[in-house]
């Protein structure tokens, strides 16, 4: 356990640094990974998960920052398991996963749990570099015991857009959030260019419980100083084309909560 933590102090470390989707592969990178089970199987992807694939990954030096399930049906409630992870380097990530998947304590887990068939329908998965105005991530519950709520969003712009919606980011759109109640957690850019690279900005909000996101997206858009500040940034056009917005639970053995 002592070995976890002192990963996860040092990554939380490295979202504080300038990593851009521009970064090279040989740097701190996330992976946002997304598994669906097959119906009726989530408990039981969970449950393996919990028992046996977080420990592993410590065992390869995969460190898990965040797992969580969706709130609501249309984004996969009952069906989907959201977890981040964080690798010292895109190699050591490739690497890691192989020692993972050939690992005879995983393998033996992995057969056990399908013993009456296939748990897991598809896994997807978003390898990420922070932003230069990300926090540092603090794995815990908040200011309280009562686990917080957590909203991921994804923005995709215009072509030739993505500097100007960091630059806004950057420039007083972080310091809202907070001021209207809203943690952010992580700020991130995908690396690959088949996942949107260079147009694509995912951040992870945190929330006291849904009626409070509610609040805070209400005071925040109603806020005279974030009317300003994107009059003045969409000056020469809009600068996100498609906003996604899911709200996520902490399983019960998540790092962050």
């Amino acid at each position: 356990m002592t070995k976890i933590f002192a990963r996860l102090a040092w990554f939380a470390a490295t979202l504080g640094f300038a990593l851009t989707a521009r970064a090279a592969i040989d740097v701190p990178v996330f992976e946002l990974c997304t598994c669906t089970a097959m119906p009726g199987k989530l408990d039981a992807v969970v449950a393996r998960f919990r028992d046996h694939a977080g420990r592993l990954f410590e065992r390869h030096g995969i460190v898990n920052l965040g797992c969580w399930v969706p709130a609501d049906a249309k984004d996969g409630a009952g069906e989907k398991l959201v977890y981040l992870l964080a690798h010292p380097s895109r190699e050591a990530a490739k690497t890691a996963w192989a020692a993972f998947e050939a690992d005879p304590e995983w393998q033996a887990a992995r057969a056990a749990s399908e013993a009456d068939g296939k748990i897991v329908a598809t896994t997807e998965s978003i390898f990420l570099a922070t932003t230069d105005y990300a926090p540092g991530l603090s794995p815990g519950v908040g200011n309280g015991a009562t686990p917080r709520i957590f909203e991921l969003r994804t923005y995709t712009t215009p072509v030739d857009k993505l500097d100007e919606l960091d630059a806004r980011f950057r420039g007083g759109e972080t310091a809202l959030f907070a001021k209207s109640g809203m943690t952010g957690v992580a700020f991130f850019h995908p690396i690959d260019a088949g996942q949107d690279a260079g147009r694509t900005l995912i951040y992870l909000l945190a929330h006291a419980n849904r009626d409070a996101a509610i609040a805070s997206w209400k005071a925040f858009r109603e806020n005279p100083d974030w009317v300003k500040l994107r009059t003045e940034s969409e000056k020469g056009g809009k600068l996100t084309a498609k906003t996604q917005s899911v709200f996520l639970i902490p399983t019960d053995f998540s790092p962050t909560k």
